[in-house]
């Protein structure tokens, strides 16, 4: 599976963004879809995730009630919706996958075998 997360830029706080993630393949449904950020010198945090039928979704207690996870299964993409945005989520963002057959967790990185190229968000205050 081959990952690409677009849709980042500058917006001052309290703005949005849609962060779109087009994975290739022909098995997206197979693949439970996370999304992570990384700032400057911190580790890599969870953000969500959301199963492969979209079904289950979970989220970071951090960003409950201003960002929201989708996935267009037709079209082979995972989507995070952020909306309030605060500088603190001033962060590179990934979205990443691991395979249904795993039963892993879906908020740590090592669960995830597949990772796209970031997307920067960046928030002024």
């Amino acid at each position: 599976v081959q990952l690409q997360a677009s849709g980042g830029g500058l917006v001052q706080a309290g703005g949005s963004l849609r962060l779109s993630c087009a994975a290739s393949g022909r098995t997206f449904t197979t693949y439970h879809m996370g999304w992570f950020r990384q700032a400057p010198g911190k580790e890599r945090e969870f953000v969500g995730a959301i199963s492969g039928s979209g079904g289950t979704i979970y989220y970071a207690d951090s960003v409950k009630g201003r960002f929201t996870i989708s996935r267009d299964n037709a079209k082979n993409a995972v989507y995070l919706q952020v909306v309030s945005l605060k500088p603190e989520d001033t962060a590179v963002y990934y979205c990443a996958a691991f395979n249904s057959i795993y039963s892993r967790t879906y908020c740590l990185p090592t669960s995830y075998e597949y990772w796209g190229r970031g997307t920067q968000v960046t928030v002024s205050s």
